[in-house]
């Protein structure tokens, strides 16, 4: 194999933009900013949308294909690069192409993994040399879920999501179904009859099962396709929902577990199996590709 340049690794290849699940989710409490007060538990996993970085030399920050529906000056990944070069003060530019795996809508971080990967791949790219604290802090601008996905690894979250201590889960395997729908995050945080006042809990009582996720009854009642496809899951487990959904889960010890599961409900549903992984793939890549 050919040598590269350090200053020549990492374009052109594809870099991965993991999902992850909540397995826990509790709103104790709500600031005079509006923003809420939260206790959860973040899974990464190994379902990916993908992203290809390659040079612009005019500067300019662009997308190779805009995801339809979405202004491509709104999109979290051409934000996160513009938020980078504004940090660094950066001339570049970049042209990102995203392989969009990941359903939109879903709950499962999709949008906040492509800036997060964004963020941790052009600063190595660019040589910029922003610590990975002062990542997180630019991603929770961009959105509360992308310090998790730079942080990568199984976490702990609470505050507002940038209190991070990294956990270890035990192995598993998900099967997560995706419902027809698309849940307003922003009108379930709003909902009168959401509940913000659970009791806080410690890493031990996670561990010992309790693991709630306090959206659930108000997503149920607005979105009966949630509600059908956690009674559908539920037949073969503990079904829950991952942030505010749409998609639902049930956790098992083994693959094999899972993959009959998934067998089942293939043929009809929107449904994926994953497994649990303890650290990120994004950084799993970038230790190898660059021996760090």
């Amino acid at each position: 194999m050919t040598e590269q340049k350090d200053s020549e690794l990492g374009w052109g290849i594809r870099w991965p933009a993991p999902a992850k699940l909540n397995l826990m989710l509790r709103i104790i409490g709500r600031r005079e900013d509006g923003y809420h007060l939260l206790q959860t538990v973040f899974q990464i996993i190994d379902l990916t949308d993908n992203l290809t970085f390659c040079k612009a030399e005019d500067g300019c920050v662009r997308l190779k294909n805009a995801i339809p529906g979405v202004r491509e000056e709104d999109d979290l990944t051409v934000r996160a690069a513009l938020l980078l070069k504004q940090e660094a003060g950066y001339q570049g530019g970049v042209c990102i192409d995203i392989e969009k795996n990941l359903p939109m809508g879903g709950g499962l971080g999709g949008g906040s993994s492509d800036a997060a990967t964004v963020l941790v791949v052009l600063n190595r790219l660019w040589h910029l040399g922003i610590s990975e604290q002062r990542l997180m802090e630019l991603g929770l601008a961009l959105g509360a879920d992308v310090p998790v996905f730079i942080k990568g690894t199984s976490t702990w979250a609470e505050g507002v999501g940038e209190k991070l201590t990294t956990i270890d889960l035990p192995n598993a395997w998900f099967v997560v179904l995706k419902p027809q729908c698309h849940v307003d995050t922003g009108k379930i945080f709003s909902a009168n009859d959401l509940t913000r006042d659970s009791k806080s809990i410690k890493i031990a009582d996670f561990n010992s099962g309790e693991n709630q996720n306090d959206c659930s009854t108000v997503v149920k009642e607005r979105y009966i396709e949630v509600e059908q496809a956690l009674d559908k899951l539920g037949e073969y487990g503990q079904a829950r929902l991952t942030g505010t959904g749409a998609c639902v889960f049930v956790q098992f010890g083994d693959q094999q577990s899972a993959r009959d599961v998934y067998t089942k409900l293939a043929s009809s549903n929107e449904v994926y199996i994953a497994q649990g992984l303890a650290i990120s793939p994004l950084h799993k890549q970038m230790c190898e590709l660059f021996n760090i």
